[in-house]
């Protein structure tokens, strides 16, 4: 490495008060240095500031209830929906977006999650079902063009993810209109702040949490590419829900019917101490918060009409206007600091493998963007028919559970 471009990466370092990355520089290759010096180029250091000044959100949150749209009342102008939402369908101007960075391996299955057979007698991937969930919308509304399908990987499975799409013929969708991107990473920081590194050229990083699915669109020029092709709206989504309805037309429709610029799926909660995100305003904006955030008291409470205030939990299926999310993204979103056991190298540049939590892993969450939007579109569909994640091994919200409710709902053979 040249002594100026050797200069530059210490200046960084310096100004970050983040030299600590450095220890072990001189004893590189050029090629490990080289590697060390574009990942500390890459560190959002105003993540990292914000993130070791932010407050306790919870104890400074005033949450009040949010009204949704509900099934029953969606039901008296459905046709006006439908018809708004399948117009911005045949003109292509949405996009589809599957948060997809996460591994299978809670499920005892090693791969990217997207990538698991939920089939029984057959093959039928996750996503699979997904495209042709989004597929059958298209056709549906008379679409004479394939809508853009983008998937956010991470660094652990992006390779993995690619060549699973090759392999499988991206499922008879064209290939131009499937697009991978990577998630942005985080560096894991010490209590005090400073950056972990894993080994003696590598930064301690993770994916930076789903909500920095925009500002990883952004980098990667993937967005300009959707904007130039007229594309307005992204329909952000999970990967592990068989039911999930992506490029649904109504609820594109009631988005714009209600001159919001953004829409979020909602089902009404099994019971009040249902452990999912309730959708509402914190300190007057629109909001998630998660159920710890909500006392017993909240989450018993009721209106003058016997219903819960707190009734509705998010499905993970957002809608988002392009050019209203991007002014939004110009704020810093909240940063979410869980303090976890990261294994990492110590001074002597020994392997440390810590019994007790020794570092912030640092994350945004998608919903926090909500808050930039003067209002948003909580709209409730029906938990059976969108409805199916696959969280856990077994029990709820497994893969017995989720063929279950696919077959149930769509009828077809697993």
């Amino acid at each position: 490495m040249d002594q100026a471009r050797k200069d530059r990466i210490f200046a960084l370092a310096k100004e970050q008060s983040q030299q600590q990355t450095l220890r072990f520089f001189d004893e590189l290759s050029e090629e490990q240095q080289e590697h060390l010096s574009e990942q500390l180029e890459a560190v959002d250091f105003d993540m990292i500031r914000a993130a070791m000044t932010m407050e306790n959100r919870a104890e400074k949150s005033l949450i009040t209830p949010l009204k949704t749209l509900t099934v029953a009342e969606a039901e008296k102008d459905l046709g006006e929906y439908r018809a708004i939402g399948e117009k911005m369908l045949r003109e292509g101007k949405v996009a589809a977006l599957v948060l997809a960075g996460g591994q299978g391996s809670r499920l005892g299955f090693d791969g990217p999650k997207g990538t698991l057979n939920v089939g029984i007698n057959r093959e039928l991937y996750l996503f699979e079902i997904l495209l042709g969930n989004m597929r059958e919308n298209i056709r549906n509304a008379g679409n004479v063009r394939d809508l853009h399908f983008c998937v956010m990987t991470s660094d652990q499975n992006h390779q993995a993810t690619v060549s699973f799409f090759e392999d499988h013929g991206y499922f008879g969708y064209p290939k131009e209109m499937i697009h991978f991107f990577r998630q942005d990473m985080a560096p894991a920081l010490t209590h005090e702040g400073k950056i972990l590194l894993e080994a003696k050229d590598s930064l301690s990083l993770a994916p930076n949490g789903n909500g920095g699915w925009f500002t990883s669109m952004q980098r990667c020029g993937l967005l300009d590419l959707l904007k130039k092709d007229g594309v307005e709206w992204i329909n952000v989504v999970s990967v592990d829900n068989v039911l999930q309805n992506i490029a649904d037309p109504v609820f594109l429709g009631a988005t714009i019917a209600k001159e919001c610029y953004a829409g979020a799926k909602v089902i009404a909660k099994v019971n009040p101490d249902e452990r999912v995100g309730a959708i509402c305003y914190r300190n007057g904006r629109p909001s998630v918060v998660e159920y710890s955030e909500l006392t017993e008291e909240m989450r018993n409470a009721k209106n003058a009409e016997g219903e819960y205030l707190y009734n509705f939990g998010v499905t993970l299926n957002y809608l988002f206007h392009i050019s209203e999310t991007e002014e939004a993204a110009k704020n810093q979103l909240p940063i979410h600091r869980a303090d976890k056991k990261i294994k990492c190298i110590d001074e002597a540049g020994n392997s440390v493998n810590p019994e007790a939590p020794n570092a912030y892993k640092l994350e945004y969450f998608i919903f926090d963007i909500l808050e930039a939007f003067d209002d948003v579109l909580s709209m409730e569909c029906i938990r059976e028919h969108e409805f199916a994640p696959i969280k856990n091994r077994e029990g709820a919200d497994s893969l017995e559970t989720a063929r279950a409710l696919l077959v149930a709902r769509t009828g077809i053979a697993l």
